[in-house]
């Protein structure tokens, strides 16, 4: 880009040359070359910056080249070295741009990997550089998880129940940010703790409830259905007993914990701490499910999964039908919110950012407790949270078709009461389904209901000659819904296949939803409004992946714990790329993949078409599979533990 389009661009009031050409030379600044290299304790090679920009303690050096290369760093950390030994205390953003295109490469403080600012790819205001230092947050999974374990210790020694608090951890930590911002504190440390136990201190049990109560209240101001929301957080968190009882020294050793150890950690303002934001909110559903064998909160990395697997971008409208506590959607939302920043000024991804809140984040939940969370975890992410409604989806088809989906992602109940479900999905049923406990189509019902509605919207597009939208779904199910052998499934099964197409099917680790329901579970992959068959009478092949090692392992009190190599990377990260590779290139590899035309007949699960890579079983494999089979065995009573 032009020298003069940057000046432009971050603000030539800001602009500080001080010699001929609009140069800053550290020379003419030091008074001479000599004076600069005592300065600097050592001989001088570069001295003549480019462009200079100084708004308060905040600078920004910008050296231009025609395509800059790794190189001119070394040039532009002596202009860096130079700043700092004759403007101390300075902070610094150093800036490489050329002049043949717009590409930059921007760091804070110092040139090196460590200070890189990866998100930072479009020359930007100066305002927007000096907010880069606002407020002194870092981001640290590893003391953030291990701080949460603290936390719910310090929450069980206060007798505050698991179900409780997830949503008490969150509405608190709203109230702690809401008090942050109040005090206009830059830096998180021990002085602003201390400044803030003394106005809690001179508070009482009563009002602090209510200062978190109030900052709810300003937080849903304008949001649909904002009474029923503030309603639930009184009924569920405020005006619970436990709650009540926590004393004042309680209450400040617990705003305390989540503001030093916790708050502290995570830059919600960037895409990372979006990240570890999630994973903190998302352990205490952890500890929330163990009180529930029936509750099946989808774990973080697996709605990752699907967002990636279904391309969430920031011009995407996304629904969830059955939130639960909202993860797809924050997960959703952080997507499309970082996809907001890229190759965007902050004014511009401000805006995008707006509409993505506004516009394209759907939800419906018709369990309370459930509802709580999901508005309390869109909050804490950012809002986003007006257009999750307090209903059954089946009661929602006006609010599903204004929402116009591009992608739905869900994990429906697998357990849920037939009572709930519309008459006109249960003609088929027999009279046992029709009186029994539980759904007898392990959750297709729900997605079969959401194809119903895009089939509505696509003939009403083919009436006013408008093109069908194709919408993707991706859903997560028990594997009995994709073995399919009652005629109650078969009959789901058939009718998703009309009117769309199932890309694929992915069988997951066991026990997925540790510690909360012990399903089975595999994600399906449709595409709502193309059929299965296509118009010249061929199919096109499903694909199926047995991704059954996600890199998890199983620990006590802890869940399913993310498990990294000698060298510190997630393997998650590795076997998720891996995943997505075979899906897009539809590799077939024994023993993990395969591809086959199916129908409603078929048995939707990788097992049932992949070849075994047989070099890769032991003497271990064949003793586990002897063993589960046993153990499966002795559960169905069909033999007994021998009594000698």
């Amino acid at each position: 880009m032009e020298r003069t389009v940057i000046i432009n661009t971050i603000g030539i009031e800001y602009h500080t040359p001080n010699i001929e050409g609009g140069e800053y030379s550290y020379v003419q600044e030091a008074g001479s070359k000599a004076k600069l290299e005592k300065a600097m304790g050592r001989e001088v090679e570069h001295y003549k910056l480019d462009i200079r920009f100084e708004s308060g303690d905040v600078v920004v050096l910008v050296e231009t080249k025609q395509n800059f290369t790794s190189k001119d760093e070394k040039q532009l950390n002596e202009y860096v070295e130079e700043e700092k030994a004759l403007h101390c205390g300075k902070k610094i953003i150093a800036i490489l741009a050329n002049t043949n295109n717009d590409k930059i490469k921007v760091w804070k403080n110092s040139i090196d990997d460590e200070s890189i600012l990866t998100t930072e790819t479009v020359l930007d205001k100066m305002e927007h550089y000096v907010r880069l230092f606002d407020i002194n947050k870092e981001n640290d999974r590893e003391k953030v998880l291990k701080n949460t374990l603290a936390l719910n210790e310090l929450l069980h020694k206060m007798d505050i129940k698991e179900d409780l608090r997830s949503q008490f951890v969150g509405t608190t930590l709203l109230y702690i940010k809401d008090m942050v911002n109040r005090a206009g504190a830059t830096k998180i440390d021990n002085e602003l703790k201390n400044d803030l136990n003394k106005v809690w201190s001179m508070m009482d049990e009563k009002s602090i409830r209510a200062g978190i109560e109030s900052t709810l209240n300003g937080l849903l101001d304008g949001c649909d259905n904002k009474t029923k929301k503030v309603e639930l957080l009184q009924k569920n968190v405020l005006n619970n007993q436990k709650v009540r009882k926590l004393n004042k020294e309680n209450w400040i050793k617990i705003l305390d914990t989540i503001l030093i150890d916790i708050y502290k950690y995570i830059d919600a303002d960037s895409s990372e701490g979006q990240d570890i934001l999630n994973l903190f909110f998302i352990a205490f559903n952890k500890y929330t499910g163990k009180a529930d064998k029936n509750q099946a909160f989808t774990p973080d990395h697996i709605t990752e999964f699907m967002c990636r697997l279904t391309e969430v971008d920031r011009g995407k409208v996304v629904l969830d039908a059955t939130c639960g506590s909202g993860s797809f959607l924050v997960q959703a939302m952080v997507k499309e919110l970082a996809d907001c920043r890229k190759g965007k000024t902050e004014e511009e991804s401000i805006e995008l950012m707006k509409i993505v809140k506004e516009k394209h984040i759907y939800g419906i939940e018709v369990e309370e407790k459930a509802y709580g969370l999901a508005t309390t975890n869109m909050l804490i992410h950012g809002d986003g949270n007006s257009n999750i409604k307090f209903k059954s989806c089946f009661d929602c088809v006006d609010f599903i078709k204004e929402a116009d989906p591009d992608i739905i992602l869900m994990n429906p109940p697998y357990n849920a009461k037939p009572i709930g479900i519309p008459e006109r999905y249960k003609t088929n049923w027999t009279k046992a389904a029709k009186e029994g406990k539980e759904d007898p189509t392990k959750g297709l019902v729900f997605i079969h209901f959401l194809s119903d509605i895009i089939k509505e919207m696509n003939d009403k597009r083919e009436k006013n000659n408008e093109s069908r939208k194709y919408v993707k779904l991706a859903v997560l199910l028990p594997v009995s819904a994709a073995i399919g052998t009652s005629n109650i499934i078969k009959k789901e099964k058939e009718a998703m296949l009309e009117h769309n197409t199932l890309e694929a099917v992915f069988t997951l680790p066991n026990e997925i939803f540790y510690p909360g329901a012990s399903a089975s579970a595999c994600c399906m992959l449709f595409t709502l409004g193309k059929s299965h068959v296509k118009s010249d009478g061929t199919v096109n092949e499903t694909f199926f992946g047995y991704f059954k090692d996600d890199g998890f392992k199983k620990k006590k009190n802890l869940g399913r714990v993310e498990q990294f190599d000698e060298n510190g990377s997630s393997k998650w990260k590795s076997i998720e790329e891996n995943w997505l590779k075979l899906f897009h290139n539809k590799k077939v590899v024994d023993g993990l993949s395969a591809t086959a035309e199916v129908d409603s007949e078929s048995e939707w699960l990788c097992e049932a078409y992949m070849k075994t890579d047989y070099s890769k079983l032991s003497e271990l494999d064949f003793q586990n599979t002897v063993n589960n089979y046993l153990a499966y065995l002795m559960k169905e009573g069909k033999i007994y533990e021998s009594g000698n």
